[in-house]
């Protein structure tokens, strides 16, 4: 049995998720570069810091690193050389959950305290959805994805699954303030999280359930359906009698990385 691949610690998730060439004498071609490959990128050519320093932020060996790094840079070399569109996403990764300091930086959620800068003359939203394998996930503090949408001129344009890290209630509404999210749409919420998403300027639209592909697109069309009082009063028995959802901390879950595919092998990730 082959061993288990190690996630990669992101402290900073890409403002920017797609490049295209000028004109049209590229090849149409796409090259697609992992978030993990992105961030050795931003950690040793931008913040300057050596292979050793950047594995010890990623939380992986310094092989790993340059591996990493080789496959980054020869991507971004024949982007440039063929005149391919350029796309961020996938990768085994992780995002910092804001629960401790970075060595040298602010951690993923307190980087961003202000939003990522929006598209000049577009409009454009962020959609936020508690996710579960294609369903919306009804117990907010208890998500482990959520899959999020950016909305241009009244139009899903890309979507992406994030993993929270295993974040609990307080930090899921800083991993959405990080992730520069507008919305969220989610099952069941408690009093406390909700404040937090107000506090953040974050709009939530509760109590919806089903696909959520289906949803997003309700939302961006003015036809969702949800509800402005919704709680969350799950009982089971993680929770504890009379335990409100808002308000449970789960320390002994062991969260994986899960969804995101690898793009290494053989520096990988063109699409024609």
């Amino acid at each position: 049995m082959s061993r288990p691949r190690k996630c990669r610690k992101v402290c900073h998730y890409p403002t920017a998720r797609g490049f295209d060439p000028a004109g049209d004498e590229g090849s149409g071609g796409t090259v697609v570069l992992a978030v993990d490959e992105y961030e050795t990128l931003r950690l040793i050519d931008r913040e300057g810091l050596s292979q050793e320093a950047c594995a010890a932020r990623m939380g992986v060996a310094r092989t790993t690193v340059q591996q990493i790094y080789a496959c980054a840079r020869k991507k971004l070399a024949d982007a440039l050389v063929e005149g391919m569109a350029l796309r961020i996403r996938g990768g085994d990764f992780s995002l910092c959950d804001g629960t401790g300091a970075c060595e040298q930086e602010p951690c993923f959620k307190r980087q961003y305290h202000e939003k990522y800068e929006k598209p000049k003359g577009d409009q454009f939203m962020r959609i936020a959805v508690t996710y579960d394998n294609g369903e919306i996930f009804q117990h907010f503090g208890h998500t482990q994805q959520f899959k999020v949408y950016d909305v241009e001129n009244g139009k899903i344009v890309a979507s992406e699954v994030v993993d929270t890290n295993g974040s609990g209630h307080g930090a899921l509404a800083g991993v959405l303030t990080a992730l520069n999210a507008d919305v969220l749409i989610c099952g069941g919420i408690g009093g406390g999280a909700q404040m937090a998403l107000a506090a953040a300027g974050i709009q939530l639209f509760g109590g919806v359930s089903g696909n959520a592909d289906a949803a997003a697109e309700a939302l961006v069309a003015g036809k969702l359906a949800w509800n402005p009082d919704v709680r969350c009063n799950h009982h089971d028995h993680h929770h504890g009698e009379g335990h409100d959802c808002g308000h449970h901390h789960d320390h002994d879950h062991d969260h994986q990385c899960g969804h995101h595919g690898c793009g290494h092998h053989g520096c990988g990730g063109h699409n024609g």
